[in-house]
């Protein structure tokens, strides 16, 4: 945690002719009573001054606005409680004194929880303005219909004054037209369903498609694959670095967002040292992600680990860069039906 030194305020006093003439010690101690009561007040106040986060300042900004949004005004839910339990987990770190890293990383989550409030309430207004408009269409339509069968209804009248033939002519047109009417309806319901259905997959297709180049992701025979390289632990060691947060983040914002998606997080490390300890040293570092990954909330029966050691290396190991790229974690996503391809 950084220490902020308030320096007191310093004040210069010209003295007077009249405080020249004190020769009395004791007149000269009165006299300097009241600059110390004033340099003590100064160093109380300066020292009271919680530090300041810039990022959590961002993350309250944001969640006052969207509170205040048209959009998500009166909107309920887990996005709103979701968003709001984050944020006061930044202030209560605030308050307590945490380190920067930490408040960073709680206010980061209480904005990424801020946006899907947004989206739930972008969702809320949509459905609302597809629900007026079908419903605008249906009494058109229905308008339209009513009139064709009122219309038939008057020729068949007419045509059963003539002969008997053309009333049965009319009767069955007229059912026609109200089979007519009623398929219409039904063909009207669906287009409106499609609509929404189709205005749906392409919002999330677009989201999943910023958030997977957000983290790297590449697509494989086996789905799609992040790779983070040997930044995320120290030499020789499982436990995950605070700096590597930040990748940690995507991927549980990927995961919440896509429940149906399964992960298998599998380990790697260079030929340096042993066949069984790098096997070892891999599984632990896969079983670290895991735990972080279910720590930040993920289900753990959607999270499975493997560690292969020095095997499937992507470079080779006679040099010091082909090593560091061979020292890394990979977890493979499914697709929406949780199914990953055994390597």
């Amino acid at each position: 945690m950084s220490v902020r030194t308030h320096m007191a305020p310093t004040f210069h006093i010209r003295p007077s002719p009249s405080m020249t003439t004190l020769q009395s010690p004791t007149l000269r101690a009165r006299a300097a009573w009241p600059l110390a009561v004033l340099a003590l007040a100064a160093i109380t106040a300066c020292s009271s001054v919680p530090p300041a986060n810039a990022r959590l300042d961002d993350a309250r900004s944001q969640l006052r606005a969207t509170r205040a949004d048209p959009q998500t005004h009166g909107l309920g839910g887990p996005e709103l409680q979701n968003a709001t339990t984050a944020l006061n987990a930044a202030e209560s770190a605030l308050a307590r004194g945490a380190d920067s890293a930490e408040i960073d990383h709680l206010a980061y989550l209480a904005s990424q929880r801020t946006v899907l409030l947004q989206q739930a309430g972008q969702r809320r207004t949509a459905e609302v303005a597809v629900a007026q408009a079908t419903g605008q269409r249906d009494q058109q339509r229905l308008a339209a219909r009513t009139q064709e069968a009122d219309s038939a209804q008057r020729s068949a009248v007419a045509s059963q004054r003539e002969a008997q033939s053309a009333q049965r002519d009319a009767q069955s047109a007229q059912l026609d037209a109200e089979a007519a009417q009623r398929d219409a309806q039904v063909a009207q319901r669906q287009a409106g369903a499609s609509q929404l259905q189709a205005g749906e997959a392409e919002r999330r297709s677009a989201q999943l498609a910023q958030q997977l180049k957000d983290m790297d992701a590449r697509q494989t025979d086996r789905g799609l694959v992040v790779t983070i390289g040997d930044v995320l632990f120290d030499t020789d060691q499982a436990q995950i670095r605070s700096g590597a947060q930040r990748s940690m983040d995507k991927l549980v914002v990927f995961l919440q967002a896509y429940p149906m998606r399964r992960a298998v997080v599998e380990g790697f490390t260079d030929s340096t040292g042993g066949a069984d300890h790098n096997l070892a040293l891999s599984a632990r570092r896969a079983d670290a992600v895991r735990a972080a990954l279910v720590s930040a909330g993920v289900n753990a029966d959607r999270i499975a680990t493997k560690g292969f050691g020095e095997a499937y290396p992507v470079a080779g190991n006679a040099d010091a860069g082909g090593r560091q790229m061979n020292r890394r974690v990979e977890i493979v996503l499914s697709d929406d039906s949780g199914q990953i391809p055994a390597r």
